[in-house]
């Protein structure tokens, strides 16, 4: 096996992080401005000299320095010497930008149907009960092979299933006419945040993030989150969404010498607060299995109480940078997060948690049998790239240099099941005018025994068109999504 390694920092020896033990995932923690993000630049930027692509979102807004050299400070000349790195020089990575509002990087899409009933239940706020009737919603385009693209399809479905709730009762259970208005209504609000956005195609191929350059450096995908992170249900469901992606599109790789891609999740308390257990047990479950994809999953939060244990536990490589312990609530998240580590007898890791100084961590990482080393207190290496953002005409010059450039840019609205429902819809309303006037031809003394009502003949007709297509039902992965199942 491969002995690669990221050098982390210095504390009594040197602190690493074997590339090999990356998708045993990790954590970034530590109180606002101790120098998570510094952390987190340096391990992506590490991470991509091994030719390893990372994915990280920039909710600040101060990470778009990763692309650019850094330069000369006294500052860090100083680290250095104290450090003792003397192959240290400044460059920056291959970056490629992306934004769900198309600003500042590429438009980044999924589509509805890709994104599914359980993470969208989520992004709207549903109940349990409304919950369940978009789950059936779904439920009924999937087997009948109707792609739900764009919000207007998830519309026009939604509608479709509530005017016709009694013909689907026998197979698939009520659907409540509160719970479809309830649903419609929570549309709104996602639309009101530009979640319309974010569904519809070209949608994203995830093997774009898994690119090298030509010089085989790993990309470092930048999502811009300043806008996105204001909605904080989309910014949490978008990124659970690409993790489940990733976990249902790429194959078995086992215990590889580097990871496939690292996947870093800032402010991850946000994936986590208000979430169904349902949800929650699904998460857990695929952070669990998505290490033997050779994906690496690090969370950044300010305290590791943020993670839920069943995740938590799962984190083998951890940096905690300071906390402050000004109060009784504070105190004990101190305590729990010391608590997390391996004891090291030469150190008091409570009180060392609110002593550390910016720069500094308690680090503990996983060795070549997999077992965490005993705590750190650790004074980290400094990036080689730039800290703080570039000018925003240097991120357009690089967002123009992309492979990628325009093959997001233009919507496409092909046929799906807005179109299908709203043709089958039109050729009803034809037949039922042809019919009502057949009708008035007839004498008024004479019933029409055995005819169908214009209600049941919409029904009918769309149900046979839609039914027509069940050939292609669509199967669905943990967390809802379809991942590679429907290509």
């Amino acid at each position: 096996m491969s002995d690669e390694q990221i050098l982390i920092g210095k504390g009594e020896q040197p602190v690493h992080l074997l590339a090999r033990m990356a998708n045993r995932h990790g954590l970034i923690a530590g109180a606002t401005g101790t120098g998570k993000t510094v952390t987190l630049q340096l391990l992506a930027e590490s991470f991509s000299r091994l030719g390893v692509p990372v994915f990280m979102a920039d909710v600040k807004g101060d990470l778009s320095g990763i692309a650019r050299p850094g330069h000369e400070h006294p500052k860090v000349t100083e680290r250095l010497e104290r450090i003792g790195i003397e192959d240290f020089r400044f460059e920056g990575a291959p970056v490629t930008f992306f934004d769900v509002y198309g600003e500042q990087g590429h438009p980044l899409r999924t589509t509805v149907s890709e994104i599914g009933p359980l993470l969208l239940a989520r992004l709207l706020g549903l109940n349990e009960t409304q919950a369940g009737v978009l789950n059936l919603v779904f439920r009924i385009a999937d087997d009948r092979g109707l792609l739900l693209l764009d919000l207007k399809d998830l519309r026009a479905m939604a509608h479709f299933v509530g005017d016709n709730a009694a013909d689907f009762r026998t197979d698939y259970g009520n659907v409540s006419a509160a719970s479809i208005g309830a649903i419609q209504r929570r549309f709104v609000g996602l639309e009101d945040q530009g979640g319309e956005l974010l569904f519809g195609e070209p949608a994203i191929n995830l093997a774009d993030f898994i690119q090298k350059d030509e010089q085989g450096r790993g990309m470092v995908n930048i999502l811009a989150a300043e806008k996105l992170v204001q909605s904080p249900q989309l910014y949490a469901t978008l990124l659970l969404w690409l993790v489940s992606e990733l976990f249902e599109s790429l194959p078995e790789v086992g215990d590889a010498d580097r990871p496939k891609l690292v996947f870093f999740f800032d402010e991850a308390h946000l994936l986590f607060n208000e979430a169904p257990p349902v949800l929650l047990q699904k998460v857990e479950q695929v952070v669990r299995l998505i290490r033997s994809k050779g994906v690496g999953v690090f969370f950044i939060t300010q305290n590791p109480q943020d993670i839920p244990d069943a995740v938590l536990g799962q984190l083998g490589n951890r940096v905690q940078h300071a906390l402050r312990a000004f109060t009784p609530k504070d105190q004990k998240a101190v305590r729990a997060a010391a608590q997390t580590f391996r004891p090291n007898p030469r150190l008091d890791t409570e009180q060392v948690i609110t002593e550390l100084g910016v720069g500094e961590a308690l680090v503990s990482t996983l060795d070549t049998e997999g077992r965490p080393s005993m705590v750190e207190r650790t004074l980290i290496s400094p990036p080689r790239s730039q800290i703080g953002p570039i000018e925003p005409e240097e991120r357009q010059r690089i967002i123009r240099s992309s492979v990628l450039y325009g093959v997001f840019d233009k919507v496409v609205d092909r046929e799906s099941a807005y179109e299908i429902l709203k043709q089958r819809a039109g050729a009803a309303a034809e037949q039922r005018q042809a019919r009502a006037e057949q009708a008035g031809q007839r004498s008024p003394g004479v019933a029409s025994r055995g005819r169908e009502s214009p209600v049941e003949a919409m029904v009918k007709s769309a149900a046979r068109a839609i039914g027509s297509q069940l050939g292609r039902q669509l199967l669905r992965g943990i967390l809802g999504s379809l991942g590679g199942r429907r290509r």
